[in-house]
């Protein structure tokens, strides 16, 4: 087994093969044990590196389960490896097995070597170290947990390793006199650690050593300014030797190579000022030989950004894209909203790439998104374009066809870079397009310019968060922003991690030496006015976002107008994603209005489609939205459009019940009142399942938004109510009693006593399900007063029948057999033979307390009536209650039978509930049995499920079961601390377990 921190935390088998991690807690875990391998890592230490400074209550009881599931990852030998060791954990490493600690080894040899000056040891061990760097260490480790694992000393000390080991591998290649090849990556270094004078150095050396003495000493030139200006230093005595080196005249220079045998000497000044104008660490590529074809070598590329981070992954495809290559010129687009930094990224590659186009470099700006301008014309284009090639204006054709075939002719057989900058669309572009091979064109717009046929498309997101910060800090002064603070990543998360953004909290740092990272933090972290925080001098995100949205206002194209109606109105319902029907409710349009107003919107990078027919709007996107529908939305259409998002989300839910719910008279009750206008259905019950997941914390948000307001509280009740069975059987209990308990006041606020009881009866489902039965039993009294008075037979008939279940649970048999022979009594006056079941159920439920076999006779007529009705859940219910009875009878054979039948007769995630009790009765039957081992893992199955779902009643109860399968084991420690968890979670509630556990702990 093989462990990777080298870049992205990876786990590899024997046989090489990748074992996933796909929990990032389960990443914390594993990086926290590999930074102290063979080592104690206290358990506080690993809360930290899971929780930062905000561990819940049942921290110890989430990291054993953690623990164990990274066993599980690390195969047959996972316990071994891993081990508890007091007071906390240790992971076995062996020999070979980290990547980190096979680099800091190789580095010590090859600095070994350098040090005896053995260049072909230096060049192997520095091979041996490289081909174990994949990136930078513990990349995509999330920030704070880095912090919690003081984990920045180690990755500083490996990075500055691997920059040491670069040194010395080309300090070996120069000595061995292997120069060809080395200038772009020597540039590369230059250019990312602009006062590191090795690479400097180096570079010189290489290009003097290739005949390109001019650049050698513009790096020179460039390396001393900084060092002057920055540090009021030198360069040093190895840079001093190197330049000599340049300077000399000497033609036996090993490996020069002479291009040119004559060249012309440079005069004075001119020359002078043609060294200081090269960029330090200036990327540059293979000298040419071949002599340009146009008139003149234009070189209009803008200086390049300063700084430039980040987008490696980027910058590649971009080189790779560009590359001279032969059949048609090469071509890339660089796409992506206002602010995303396409421009700087384009004239960054463009920078790398002018050696390589060394007939000239024209940069054209085509204001596509201009405050106040125009978009250029393909015909005023291409007039820019030839005169700067060096065509007389009065040749320029005036038809654009004419135009642009001389534009081809031009640049036929030359080697020209062009960066179209801001590109309006594809028409624009088109005619700009030279035809030769020699040629590369670098487009940027906020359109993706798809219909641009044989070009890259590259869509640019966000920066990194560590890029994000990096620029913070590097435009706002040296020591403004402590490195990795966490307040800087949370100005950087505020910013959207969009560059112009950065740039404008930076420049405000830079300006206002008073001001703290702290202070600008509280600034924007109140989402109103944000916008007016992220504008400094001529830079503005507000500014840039309204080219956008007032082009599609002044628009005679209906589309365009539609797409600014759907951004107001989704600025009116403020949301993180819309899903295309949702919009359609929104504009109170059809489909085909709303696709089309949704395809402008991602054209002009307003949204960006995540997935089909699902769009999100960037974050300061949102609050550019949110203040457009304040300002140009009256008070009605907002709030009418907020009303209409609630009910879609409502409708939703009810096409939820649809397939959640069987058919059924209940299935109908809880259907009452959905709204008018029906969305589309789910395709079945797991369809259902996703959907909540994902928009489950929308709708709470939606709910306590709404749900106080005259114009929306009405549909955020209804809301509720239609999402309560899918609360009920995702086991998402702490969400079912908060949106049941904001339901209640609200239907009370708007006197729907109805409304009210259903509400009650949810939150009272929600109590019973987290285990506080005394508390339900007051609610559902409650329900059951006001349903007789409401004379709604259909609510009280189950209301009854929970009252009985609840009073079972609670040991209190007559009373609870009244409740249920009325319930059964008004289940068969009503027809609702699924409500004659239940109650047949929960009758056998009371049998077991004093005639298990009657019991046993009840639960097969429920499961008779499930069948017969075609209803899972029944099925599945009472096999477990068949179970339950078998167990009572002392027959645990018999009982896994029925609860192994039930398990497989639905899926998990189907109904938690029953799911839950199922294998908690399970568990005891294979503890009867002692078959203590699978007891064991079906104990660990049911906590992890327990936690996906934040259920800490069923994980209390499932402790309670796992401390007795531990003792059986022999692992009295860990039985302990599972009855100590146990204990925990359970208190407070009315758990039939807890004078045991008590007398346990």
């Amino acid at each position: 087994m093989r462990f990777g921190l080298l870049g992205p935390l990876t786990v590899y088998d024997g046989a090489g093969g990748a074992r996933p991690l796909n929990s990032a807690k389960g990443q914390a875990l594993l990086a926290a044990l590999l930074l102290r391998a063979n080592r104690v890592v206290p358990v506080d230490v690993l809360k930290e590196a899971l929780w930062g400074g905000h561990a819940p209550a049942s921290a110890n009881a989430s990291l054993y389960n953690h623990v164990t599931r990274l066993r599980r990852t690390l195969g047959a030998d996972g316990d071994g490896r891993l081990r508890s060791v007091a007071p906390g954990y240790l992971l076995r490493v062996g020999a070979g097995e980290l990547d980190s600690t096979e680099f800091t080894a190789a580095v010590r040899r090859a600095r070994e070597a350098y040090a005896r000056t053995d260049w072909a040891a230096v060049l192997g061990e520095a091979a041996t170290a490289s081909a174990l760097w994949r990136s930078r260490p513990l990349d995509g480790l999330p920030a704070e947990v880095s912090d919690a694992l003081d984990a920045q000393p180690f990755v500083q000390q490996l990075e500055e390793e691997r920059l040491q080991l670069l040194e010395w591998r080309y300090e070996a290649e120069l000595r061995l006199g292997r120069h060809g090849g080395l200038a772009p990556e020597l540039c590369r270094l230059a250019t990312e650690h602009p006062l590191r004078e090795g690479f400097h150095r180096q570079l010189m050396l290489v290009l003097r050593r290739t005949g390109r003495q001019a650049e050698a000493l513009a790096v020179f030139q460039a390396l001393r300014r900084r060092l002057v200006e920055e540090l009021g230093v030198e360069p040093g005595a190895a840079v001093q030797e190197a330049l000599q080196e340049v300077l000399r005249e000497d033609e036996a220079v090993p490996g020069v190579l002479r291009e040119d045998p004559d060249p012309e000497p440079a005069e004075g000044d001119a020359a002078e000022d043609a060294v200081e104008g090269v960029a330090v660490g200036t990327p540059v590529g293979p000298a040419t030989a071949t002599e340009p074809k146009t008139a003149h070598r234009p070189a209009q590329l803008p200086p390049p950004p300063d700084p430039f981070l980040g987008r490696d992954e980027q910058v590649a495809a971009l080189y790779e894209a560009l590359a001279p290559r032969g059949g048609r010129a090469a071509t890339a687009v660089l796409s992506g909203m206002a602010g995303v930094g396409k421009s700087a990224l384009a004239v960054h590659v463009a920078h790398g790439l002018r050696e390589q186009y060394p007939d000239g470099q024209l940069f054209l700006n085509l204001h596509g998104a201009n405050p106040g301008v125009a978009p250029m014309s393909a015909l005023q284009a291409l007039e820019v374009l030839l005169r700067d090639l060096g065509v007389p204006s009065g040749r320029v054709p005036d038809e654009v066809h004419a135009a642009s075939a001389l534009l081809r002719s031009t640049l036929a057989g030359a080697r020209t870079l062009l960066v179209l900058d801001d590109a309006a669309g594809a028409a624009q572009v088109r005619p700009l397009l030279p035809a030769g091979p020699g040629c590369a064109v670098l487009v940027t717009s906020r359109s993706p310019l798809a219909a641009l046929d044989g070009a890259v498309h590259l869509p640019l997101a966000r920066l990194a968060e560590r890029d994000s910060v990096d620029l913070i800090s590097r435009v706002s002064g040296h020591g403004r922003v402590p490195a990795d603070s966490p307040a800087a990543r949370r100005l950087a998360e505020l910013c959207g991690q969009l560059p112009l953004a950065l740039r404008v909290v930076a420049a405000r740092l830079a300006a206002r030496r008073a001001l703290t990272v702290e202070a600008l933090v509280e600034l924007l972290d109140g989402q109103e006015g944000r916008l007016d925080h992220l504008e400094y001098d001529d830079l503005s995100v507000r500014r840039s976002l309204a080219v956008a949205y007032d082009a599609l206002v002044a628009s005679e194209r209906p589309a365009d107008r539609d797409a600014a109606l759907a951004l107001r109105r989704m600025g009116a319902l403020d949301l993180p994603e819309y899903e295309t029907e949702l919009a359609a409710r929104l504009m109170d349009a059809d489909t085909r209005r709303t696709c089309a107003a949704l395809d402008r919107l991602v054209d002009v990078a307003l949204l960006e489609e995540v997935a089909f027919g699902r769009y999100a709007p960037h974050d300061l996107v949102r609050d550019f939205a949110r203040e457009l529908a304040a300002q140009h939305e009256d008070a009605a259409e907002r709030e009418a459009a907020e009303r209409r998002g609630v009910e879609w989300f409502a409708a939703r839910a009810a096409q939820s019940v649809r397939v959640l719910l069987p058919p059924s008279p209940f299935q109908a009750l809880r259907l009452a009142g959905e709204p008018e206008e029906a969305a589309a259905p789910f395709a079945d019950a797991e369809a259902a399942f996703c959907w909540g997941d994902r928009e489950l914390a929308v709708m709470s948000g939606l709910v306590a938004r709404h749900v106080r307001t005259e114009y929306g509280r009405d549909a955020a009740v209804t809301l509720v109510r239609m999402l309560a069975p899918y609360l009920q059987r995702r086991g998402r209990t702490q969400e079912l009693a908060n949106l049941s308990d904001l339901a209640r006041a609200g239907a009370r606020e708007s006197g729907d006593a109805g409304a009210e009881v259903v509400a009650m009866s949810d939150l009272a489902s929600a109590y019973f399900m987290s285990g506080r039965y005394e508390k339900a039993l007051v609610l559902i009294d409650d329900a059951i007063a006001r349903s007789r008075l409401l004379g709604d037979d259909e609510w009280l008939q189950r209301v009854l029948s929970n009252r009985g279940l609840l009073l079972y649970v609670l040991g209190r048999a007559e009373e609870s057999a009244a409740a249920q022979e009325e319930a059964l009594a008004y289940a068969h006056r009503l027809g609702d033979d699924h409500a004659v079941a239940i109650c047949l159920s929960h009758l056998g439920n009371l049998y077991e307390l004093t005639d298990a076999r009657k019991a046993i006779e009840y639960h097969r007529r429920s499961l008779e009536a499930g069948v017969r009705l075609d209803s899972a859940r029944l099925q599945q219910t009472a096999r477990c209650n068949i179970g339950c009875a078998y167990l009572t009878l002392g027959e645990p054979e018999a009982a896994v039978g029925q609860f192994e039948e039930a398990l497989r007769s639905l899926e998990d995630s189907t109904d938690w509930h029953t799911v839950s009790e199922t294998r908690l009765g399970l568990i005891r039957a294979l503890r009867t049995l002692a078959r203590a081992e699978r007891a064991a893992r079906e104990c660990e199955t049911l906590l992890d499920l327990a936690e996906l779902r934040g259920d800490a009643y069923t994980a209390g109860k499932a402790r309670y079961e796992y401390g007795h399968v531990l003792r059986t084991l022999g692992r009295a420690a860990e039985s302990d601390e599972q009855w100590r968890l146990s204990l925990k979670a359970l208190d407070g509630t009315d758990a039939d377990v807890l004078p045991e556990l008590r007398t346990l702990v």
